[in-house]
């Protein structure tokens, strides 16, 4: 066996796939498993190892020797630096096919489910599709830094323009560092937990209109008109200015504290033929077009014929629960979100839907409560966070018996993971496709149907 090799060698590999992260896969002589930022499948690179694991390491890539056709050059000036984007330096056609790949090797390996996942819906737009925008801030001197994190990092990359984001979010971010400039508003700084302004959140709808948040470190603002004023100077679409407050130290962006400064505090959108009132606070998919072919899907899935029960856990604002109620004799959303489950009511009532019930409650009270009024569901949906569902709300769904099951995901990980407990708990996996709602980055979603055996 050869040397070991050791942190900031330069070896020559050929990039064999990807990793999760989007990061190029080879192979070193002894065989561990070197992860190469910024490398395609099939190139050779000469690549610098950043660190040696006992079976893995990590490089970044410093030469391609011999460049895939898939490569493409970055079309934004803070590529790679900012840490939003991480696929920009590959083909859309060679995105879809590393994140269907993603979600199948998932399903297999983890899952341990024999099926093929042979459709990924791309987007057609992968520009501008963004409906929340997130600035984290921070000093620069004299002045300030609103942009996004460094790739691995809480190091903020000032920005002029996003192309994941509508513009309307660039003339706002823009009227608020004018308007901290000239008054002297100091940024926050997270390790001092100094300053005051900490984030710019916006929200659009269709109709391009704007929510504008300022998220600070304390309850009020200096020359808080001023600042209203220049917002609406910029943004003519702009429906209404809100303060956030957050003196925590944490990386949670919005405060539960909010008040209107100007206009209103919150947003309606359409999704599905839905009309939806948003708040800051509000779970909300981020790209609206993508969503309503995910949903539309997932009702294709539950195949209702106008008699069944359908119960949507993790409902949040209804938005699933309420499409499903187009074709479902009866729906029922539980959210564990108080705020959440009032949103969902009044959305069913903006929607004229009257056989929908929501319920305060997280997956196992929810069981409970259903088997206690003698209730069993035709189809079950969910539509969980990142970390995917947790051992006692598979339980419950396993107790509630439902013929079928449908599983929005947002993580191929977390999805396997859960297929494979609820195959060993009597649901088959019969479909999954793939949906990229994230163009340009790793995240990818899922919607499966789990049929009970």
């Amino acid at each position: 066996m050869g040397q070991q090799p050791k942190k900031n060698e330069v070896l020559t590999l050929r990039i064999e796939g990807y990793g999760s992260d989007g990061a190029g896969v080879s192979r070193m002589e002894d065989g561990r498993v070197v992860f190469v930022r910024g490398a395609l499948s099939g190139e050779l690179c000469r690549v610098q190892l950043l660190k040696v694991g006992k079976s893995a390491a990590w490089g970044k890539t410093l030469e391609v020797l011999e460049p895939s056709p898939e490569r493409r050059g970055s079309d934004c000036p803070y590529y790679p630096q900012c840490g939003g984007c991480q696929l920009r330096h590959m083909s859309y056609e060679e995105e879809l096919h590393f994140k269907r790949d993603r979600v199948q090797e998932a399903l297999r390996r983890i899952g341990g489910a024999d099926i093929d996942v042979t459709t990924i819906h791309g987007a057609e737009d992968v520009k501008r599709y963004r409906n929340k925008l997130q600035f984290p801030l921070a000093p620069a001197g004299e002045g300030v830094r609103i942009g996004f994190y460094r790739n691995r990092s809480h190091d903020v990359v000032d920005v002029s323009d996003c192309l994941l984001q509508p513009v309307e979010g660039s003339r706002l971010r823009q009227a608020l560092k004018d308007w901290m400039l000239a008054y002297g508003v100091l940024a926050y700084e997270e390790t001092t937990h100094k300053g005051l302004i900490r984030h710019l959140f916006i929200r659009t709808n269709r109709e391009g209109q704007s929510l504008c948040v300022l998220v600070v470190n304390g309850t009020k603002l200096p020359h808080e008109a001023e600042l209203v004023e220049q917002l609406r100077k910029a943004e003519p679409n702009l429906h209404g200015v809100l303060l956030s407050s957050n003196r925590e130290k944490t990386n949670v962006i919005l405060g539960r504290d909010m008040r209107t400064l100007w206009g209103e505090n919150a947003l309606e959108d359409t999704l599905c033929s839905l009309r939806f009132r948003l708040s800051p606070h509000s779970f909300y998919q981020v790209n609206r077009q993508q969503t309503e072919r995910l949903y539309r899907r997932a009702l294709d899935f539950a195949d209702l014929s106008g008699t069944e029960t359908v119960l949507d856990l993790y409902c949040g604002i209804g938005t699933i629960t309420l499409a499903m109620a187009k074709k479902a004799g009866r729906v029922i959303g539980a959210e564990v979100v108080p705020e959440a489950v009032k949103d969902a009511r009044d959305n069913a009532k903006r929607n004229g839907i009257e056989h929908a019930e929501f319920i305060c409650a997280d997956a196992g009270e929810a069981a409970a409560l259903l088997a206690k009024r003698g209730e069993r569901p035709d189809v079950i949906c969910v539509d969980p966070p990142r970390k995917g569902l947790s051992l006692e709300v598979i339980e419950a769904i396993v107790d509630m018996q439902a013929p079928q099951l449908v599983y929005v995901s947002c993580d191929p990980g977390t999805l396997g993971r859960d297929v494979k407990l609820l195959r060993e708990r009597g649901y088959q996996l019969q479909k999954a496709e793939a949906f990229d709602l994230f163009p340009r980055t790793v995240h990818v979603e899922t919607v499966c149907l789990l049929v009970k055996q």
